[in-house]
């Protein structure tokens, strides 16, 4: 009796402390081809929402066809909700789902998107800005302006014809709305309170070794920008941070390194439940690649005066928490 008294005991209380333990694996998502990670912490879960790479083992470029969302409330197990939105939902668009991310404000869900503009009386064509809304973090989503938000001949500082990608959305704390995109160069706009207008000109920045992918947010009295940037072979991630959304940013330090075999990288970043979560793709799911990518997630630390410790791209992933 005692013996089996003891046996339960120890079970019960391997249960209670299995959470704490327990480590998931890298990458998170396992059963599709996944990339250009965007979490948002809402109702007490992480969205996470998605590229989908669906390019064949020989294929020498991307095929993105519409953008997946998936959640969880451990950052460990995650369900996959599917695709919910598509460059098919918008009229004016064609061609791949490229980074998105969504930001909520006053309880509606604002999914910005980047995919190709087609050639009309409006645009000859190019990359462009979208942004779809919704009044669940699942969807449905419908494109909230019938129109671009941001067409290529909107902005005129590169020469080609896809440097308008990968929108961030950031609202500061005194409501105003940010969004920052661009390949080549950084560029940013104010958005109007309803979040489907610019309001203002377009500023450009040169953050140093910036290419794409920028990620924006505010921890204390500090604005982060964090991008993919020029690695010696490959993208890796690099930050700035500034006193304002609108710069000046100076820069800091390279934050990751490049991702195994994988030449892009894509920031996303989240505080959950106090702690602080790195998400980024990389290629090492079997038969993966460049253009069939995988999302994973490690922690992330702080120095006392604001910098950010260099991350560690695991293979174990990170504890859930409860």
């Amino acid at each position: 009796m005692n013996i089996r008294f003891n046996i339960l005991a120890l079970f019960g209380f391997w249960l209670m402390l299995a959470p704490q333990l327990l480590k998931a694996q890298n990458p998170i998502i396992t059963d599709v081809f996944t990339a250009d990670p965007a979490p948002i912490v809402y109702d007490q879960k992480v969205y996470l929402y998605t590229s989908h790479d669906t390019a064949s083992v020989s294929s020498t470029n991307y095929e993105m066809k519409d953008w997946l969302v998936f959640s969880s409330s451990d950052m460990v197990n995650w369900t996959n909700h599917g695709p919910k939105l598509s460059p098919k939902d918008f009229s004016w668009a064609t061609g791949d789902a490229y980074a998105a991310e969504v930001e909520e404000r006053d309880g509606k869900f604002y999914f910005y998107v980047s995919t190709f503009h087609k050639d009309d009386e409006r645009s000859n064509g190019g990359a462009a800005i979208g942004v779809a809304v919704a009044d669940s973090p699942l969807g449905p989503f419908k494109d909230a302006k019938g129109e671009a938000l941001i067409y290529n001949e909107m902005t005129t500082d590169n020469p080609h014809g896809w440097d308008d990608i990968d929108p961030t959305v950031f609202v500061d704390d005194d409501g105003q709305a940010y969004m920052y995109w661009g390949n080549g160069s950084l560029k940013m706009v104010k958005l109007k309170d309803n979040m489907v207008e610019i309001d203002g000109p377009i500023h450009y920045y040169n953050p140093k070794n910036f290419i794409e992918g920028p990620w924006v947010y505010k921890r204390k009295d500090l604005y982060y920008l964090v991008y993919a940037s020029q690695g010696e072979e490959r993208e890796r991630i690099e930050y700035a941070t500034s006193s304002s959304p609108e710069g000046p940013w100076n820069y800091q330090e390279v934050l990751a390194e490049s991702a195994p075999n994988s030449f892009t990288i894509h920031p996303g970043i989240v505080n959950y439940k106090g702690k602080d979560y790195f998400f980024y793709h990389n290629g090492v799911l079997p038969t993966g690649g460049s253009y069939r990518r995988s999302i994973a997630v490690d922690n992330m630390h702080y120095n006392e005066d604001g910098t950010i410790q260099k991350i560690e791209q695991t293979d174990e992933g990170v504890r859930p928490v409860e």
